[in-house]
């Protein structure tokens, strides 16, 4: 097992770059795609998000990239352009040559404004096959001096429905080039753009690191027959009180009539789907990362590239439709050493598909009711004695003593503290009625008929 950069066959260059960036560790992708790309061989990857794969296929570009050059001489095709922007970002952070020209091209922005840069000086082109789909039938890219191609989550361009875009984008390249495909899952569609379009490639594939469950803690809630999800949502979020949470939903109606029922009950919340403009998609992620709204309700699709360095929480409010995205889902949360949470409701009828998820995670995630009253007081009262200790460690504490002595040749210091705490805990948590759920599974109560009065009365309620 590699354990250094230093044994990659990296530049030194590019070594101390790293070490800049405090990195000095290789993943287990890097450690296995970054020498085969080096060597020129064409890769294909199987991977999660937060593996570091970004790096893995953009520090052997960036090896051979020559800035001196003009033309087009990498391009990184992903499915949004979330995703794009953050690739290409995370590429300028890893080159320590400024000279290294690196484009991003997408929907939603001006074509014009796009073309520019790619006239001014681009060798590297990140982009979303749409766009770059758009550039090439314009004659504004050109692809004949392109000597590498990356597919990023190939998956997810095959369920958006750009795989025939790949596909004619891969045709206009020239056949002698290095090709890497990096994809969470390996459909058959992905496996026969593969076996068409890169040259003996060597297979690279990583599982889920064992310390990723360790670092996330798996909860799983049962919603009561007759319950709905979203009512059986806020007790939970009343529970676990998240900092920062990442709420995801199968479709975009879903999200927003989950976010207006979040907004109404007084929650910081906000949708993030394929109807927003960019510029809307733009401003709720600043937003988010700033922490100025804690929640964000969002499709599968719509989040890639979604991605917040302080989200406590990932909560499957739908579960995905396959059990790869449930590992990609969870990743999210608990990255560089942090701790983080995830939470998924299921009904009675999705416990198959709870039981092929513990297969992959291996682990037996135990099923919980949905939290009652009770249970949410307590963990409140536990949270307020948390900060009660803090605060008597405090230098603001001292401000607040004159008014206790004086209330002292009234009152017994303990009623004055109790009273004091009521008033914070009455004016800060909502109301807890409104959340209650009964996790009972009601059944319908038989009537036995014992004459003809007892019958005509139920006849008569029934008729009411």
């Amino acid at each position: 097992m590699t354990l250094s950069f230093n044994n990659l066959g990296l530049s030194e260059e590019c070594l101390h770059q790293l070490e800049k960036l405090g990195f000095d560790t290789p993943t287990e992708i890097q450690s296995q795609a970054i020498p085969e790309l080096l060597a020129g061989r064409d890769v294909v990857a199987q991977s999660q998000t937060g593996t570091g794969k970004t790096a893995a296929f953009s520090l052997p570009m960036l090896e051979q990239i020559d800035p001196n050059a003009r033309g087009v001489q990498a391009l990184i095709l992903a499915p949004t352009r979330e995703l794009a922007r953050q690739v290409a970002d995370a590429i300028r952070d890893l080159t320590s040559n400024r000279r290294v020209g690196i484009v991003t091209v997408y929907g939603g922005q001006s074509i014009d404004r796009q073309i520019r840069l790619l006239q001014r000086n681009a060798q590297m082109v990140v982009g979303t096959p749409g766009r770059v789909i758009d550039l090439l039938d314009r004659g504004d890219l050109k692809l004949d001096q392109v000597k590498w191609v990356v597919l990023d989550e190939a998956d997810e361009m095959l369920s958006m429905g750009f795989i025939d875009d790949v596909k004619k984008i891969l045709k206009q390249a020239p056949k002698e080039r290095q090709t890497a495909c990096f994809s969470a899952t390996m459909p058959k569609a992905i496996r026969d753009l593969v076996n068409q379009f890169l040259k003996s490639p060597v297979t690279v594939t990583v599982e889920l690191p064992k310390a990723t469950p360790a670092r996330i803690e798996q909860r799983v809630y049962m919603i009561p027959r007759g319950c709905s999800k979203s009512k059986a949502l806020q007790p939970i979020l009343a529970l676990e009180d998240p900092e920062a949470a990442l709420i995801f939903v199968r479709t975009r109606r879903s999200a927003a009539e989950l976010t207006s029922q979040l907004q109404a009950a007084g929650h910081s919340v906000d949708e993030y789907h394929g109807d927003l403009s960019q510029s809307q998609r733009e401003r709720l992620l600043s937003r988010f990362r700033q922490s100025q709204v804690r929640w964000v309700v969002a499709t599968d699709i719509a989040a890639r590239g979604l991605d917040v360095d302080h989200l406590t929480h990932v909560i499957n409010y739908d579960l995905p439709d396959q059990v790869e995205s449930y590992i990609h889902r969870i990743g999210r949360t608990g990255r560089a050493g942090k701790t983080g949470t995830a939470i998924s409701l299921i009904q009675p009828f999705e416990r198959r598909k709870l039981h092929q998820i513990e297969r992959k995670v291996r682990q037996n995630l135990q099923v919980s009711r949905i939290p009652t009253r009770s249970q949410i007081e307590a963990r409140r009262l536990e949270k307020l004695q948390d900060e009660l200790r803090e605060a008597l460690t405090g230098e603001r504490m001292a401000s607040f003593l004159p008014i206790v002595r004086e209330l002292s040749e009234e009152y017994d210091p303990h009623a004055i503290a109790a009273a004091a705490l009521q008033m914070v805990y009455d004016h800060t948590q909502p109301e807890l009625a409104a959340i209650e759920v009964d996790n009972k599974v009601e059944r319908p109560k038989l009537v036995k008929r014992r004459n003809n009065k007892s019958k005509e009365s139920v006849t008569h309620n029934r008729s009411r």
